[in-house]
């Protein structure tokens, strides 16, 4: 019973969302109360077991999840900002003249946005960085709101296990005493399955563009390999920092070189031949040069990769800690120079300077982006005052321990724990640091190796992100998508449960 009853938020969340399509802030709101109620009576929640009393951890939770919520917030902000000025400036439209230039097909140069793009900005920054960044200039680009944000959820999802420089894996071994090379193969193979599935539906959606011509299964096919051989191999042989940046680093370059190729040997004709002719709108020439259009975009690059690579600045960066307590339990921090929110700030700013953008239009991009993001304030609140109550109240541990009592079928439901985790918290990273002793503890217990079990925790993480309900809030506000939510997390919910299925049987296999 207990353990129907610490689901039930999870399950009132997906079905006001997707079946009621109720909006995020009224199914959040919702199961927020619903939560606190749960938590309160149910299990105990401030009572003599905690260290706190009930109103205590109340308020503490619900302090706690603005500050989260705001953190996010500082981070939509600057990329919707970005977004704005690219459209006022005219680079939007220079960009699109740049991509047409490697490719008359525009499904294979969305790929290059879909797939590379958002690989590279997780690799190195992650924090949902990536997907604020691409969703606009998808739709900019041709693409329905809805599929430009259900593909830049899937996009940047197979660089997630090695986001942000390695964060997640890094994250799992500073609770686990594992070779570090061998937590990170743990985790990559189950990533490259998964890859599969992910690559096929945005090769679907990609092909959206032009739907006489279809999906560009072949070009999908070309970058998968593109950037899953690089990172296999540097998770095999090096470790967990690198694989998802060298990855789409390497990837986009071997992309472009096949893509560019190809177009030289059969211009003037499509990318791929089984196509028809793909009209493209004629559009006036843009007058800004295609480098100038992608400034916000290399400078965050550059200033993401000299605050994770190059230790004195990183060091430097991570050295100013802001961080609050309340009720000696309720805490959070947050490192104001290394959070991509600053870095997505000082892009915007340089971009302007470098396109020579009007004060005005910064201006205006600044107000616009601001009145965007106020009102999903709400609903990221709500959302993460779920999540931090089902964890402090025990209900999240609660569905954890149940799975577990499995046993021998335990390595099938690992990546839906790892899931969980991030489903509840927004994170991979807080999954792996919430789950992965559990994980390890549950497989010693049950006399299986902890290792690959350990992987599918950090790969079920990563698939989690597409459908965490704060992080689809988050996307849908940057493509003015505010109230429909369950629209993206009912295409998201069946990409999610198929790679997990698989990687459950592939740790099934494996254990």
């Amino acid at each position: 019973m207990l353990t129907f009853l610490a689901a039930l938020p999870i399950a009132v969340i997906l079905v006001l969302m997707v079946a009621a399509r109720w909006s995020a802030a009224a199914a959040g709101a919702t199961a927020a109360v619903g939560t606190l109620a749960l938590a309160l009576t149910v299990f105990g929640y401030g009572g003599q077991e905690f260290p706190f009393g009930p109103v205590e951890g109340v308020v503490g939770v619900l302090v706690r999840a603005a500050w989260v919520a705001l953190t996010v917030m500082l981070i939509i902000g600057p990329a919707l900002g970005i977004h704005h000025l690219q459209q006022r400036t005219g680079a939007t439209s220079a960009l699109e003249a740049g991509l047409a230039r490697i490719t008359p097909d525009p499904r294979v140069a969305a790929l290059l946005i879909v797939w590379f793009f958002c690989l590279l900005i997780e690799g190195a920054a992650g924090f949902g960085t990536p997907v604020a960044l691409a969703a606009p200039f998808l739709v900019a680009a041709g693409f329905r709101p809805v599929t430009a944000v259900v593909g830049a959820m899937v996009g940047h999802a197979s660089a997630v296990p090695f986001a942000a420089v390695g964060t997640p894996t890094l994250a799992q071994l500073a609770i686990v005493d594992y070779p570090a090379r061998e937590l990170a193969w743990a985790v990559a193979p189950y990533t490259a399955v998964a890859g599969l599935v992910l690559a096929f539906v945005v090769a679907r959606l990609v092909g959206t563009l032009v739907p006489t011509a279809g999906p560009p299964y072949g070009w999908m096919a070309v970058a998968y390999v593109a950037f899953f051989a690089p990172n296999l191999l540097i998770a095999r042989f090096v470790g967990p920092e690198l694989p998802s940046l060298v990855g789409a680093i390497v990837g986009a370059g071997a992309f472009v070189l096949a893509v560019r190729a190809v177009v030289r040997r059969r211009s003037p004709a499509p990318a791929e031949t089984t196509a028809p002719p793909v009209e493209v709108p004629v559009r006036a020439a843009p007058t800004m040069s295609f480098l100038a259009a992608t400034a916000p975009y290399l400078v965050l690059v550059v200033l993401v990769l000299l605050t994770r690579l190059v230790v004195p600045v990183r060091e430097a960066a991570r050295s100013v800690v802001w961080e609050w307590e309340v009720f000696g339990h309720f805490s959070e921090s947050i490192e104001p120079l290394y959070h991509p929110g600053l870095l997505l700030a000082l892009a915007f700013v340089a971009g302007a300077l470098w396109q020579r953008a009007a004060v005005a239009d910064m201006g205006l991009a600044f107000r616009r982006a601001t009145l965007q993001v106020v009102p999903v304030f709400v609903a990221l609140l709500a959302m993460v005052t779920v999540a931090f109550t089902m964890s402090e109240a025990g209900m999240t541990t609660q569905l954890a321990v149940a799975a577990a009592g499995a046993g021998a079928l335990w390595p099938v439901l690992s990546p839906f724990v790892g899931a969980l985790g991030t489903f509840m918290t927004g994170s991979a990273t807080a999954s792996n640091i919430l789950f992965t002793e559990f994980q390890d503890q549950t497989a010693l217990a049950a006399d299986l190796d902890p290792v690959p079990l350990l992987g599918a925790q950090g790969a079920g993480a990563a698939i989690g992100n597409i459908i965490c309900p704060h992080n689809v809030v988050a996307a849908a506000a940057t493509v003015g998508l505010g109230g429909r939510e369950g629209q993206v997390l009912q295409k998201a919910l069946p990409v999610a449960a198929v790679c997990l299925v698989l990687i459950g049987a592939m740790a099934w296999l494996i254990v």
